[in-house]
């Protein structure tokens, strides 16, 4: 019914989820670390949208200065380094070893996205405002950053769905524990957003940083620090699709832009082919 592998594959692993195979315990552990994983998840998100919408002006951190300086540093390091070390190699064999038994590697990716999370939650719950707010948007420009800074949400929202909504919100794991299967990972992502250009995950929480309505020498510090992550990060992800797909990455590298679209790329679809290993 659904030809879209993007629909038919989490509609797919929904559906035999929930015809689990026999093994109570199994069956228990999987609802419970997939019910966290997307509790969490969606409380990260929610801290992470209210607190820049704020400018970062509103948490719950109470460092004194100027120690502060240092905790928020800290702060905005961790996320950035673990995220992309638990992508190394070494950093997956921790990952498949973080959850003990032998399901370790099937919950690979729900791990991986609590993890981010909970990194997510630490960041903007704890942050230390400096008090200082240089401008707050108002009357039309307010509801017009409002709109931008949620159309940037939705961009990121269609971006994820686009590389692997099942990836991305960590429901691979949980769900192919469920009904005790091999994760099936998404194919090398080419369609809707991936077609103009490669990164576009990067692109949409770059524009997430920059249409707040509030800013603050705090938004200012966060925005251009993982602005620059998001440009360096995917030359790492590239790297790991360089040697996973070989001649196929390095064509369609050819084709679309890195990360900003400025030429006209060839539209139609990929051939879906099944792979051992996905990426985040």
């Amino acid at each position: 019914m659904f030809t879209d592998p993007r629909l038919a594959r989490p509609l797919a692993l929904v559906h035999n989820a929930m015809r689990p195979p026999s093994g109570l315990r199994r069956i228990l552990i999987a609802l419970l670390v997939g019910m966290f994983c997307h509790l969490i998840f969606a409380t990260g998100v929610l801290a992470m949208v209210t607190a820049m919408f704020f400018g970062m002006s509103k948490s719950v951190g109470s460092v004194p200065w100027p120690w502060a300086i240092i905790v928020n540093g800290l702060l905005i390091l961790q996320f950035p380094l673990v995220h992309s070390w638990l992508l190394t190699g070494n950093g997956g064999k921790l990952l498949a070893r973080m959850v003990p038994g032998e399901h370790g590697t099937t919950l690979s990716t729900t791990t991986y996205a609590i993890i981010a999370s909970i990194q997510l939650l630490l960041l903007f719950t704890l942050w230390t405002p400096s008090g200082t707010i240089w401008w707050q948007a108002e009357g039309g420009t307010f509801w017009l950053l409002c709109g931008a800074y949620a159309a940037s949400w939705m961009l990121l929202a269609k971006a994820s769905f686009d590389a692997g909504l099942e990836v991305q919100s960590g429901a691979l794991g949980w769900l192919s524990m469920l009904a005790n299967r091999k994760p099936v990972f998404p194919d090398m992502p080419t369609l809707g957003l991936f077609k103009f250009i490669r990164h576009p995950i990067y692109a949409a929480f770059v524009l997430t940083l920059w249409t707040v309505p509030t800013w603050t020498p705090d938004q200012l510090s966060l925005a251009l620090c993982f602005t620059l992550y998001c440009f360096l990060a995917p030359v790492l992800k590239e790297r790991r699709f360089s040697r996973r797909y070989g001649q196929r990455f390095k064509n369609y590298r050819d084709d679309v832009p890195y990360m900003v679209p400025l030429r006209n790329i060839n539209k139609s679809g990929p051939v879906l082919e099944n792979q051992e290993k996905g990426d985040r």
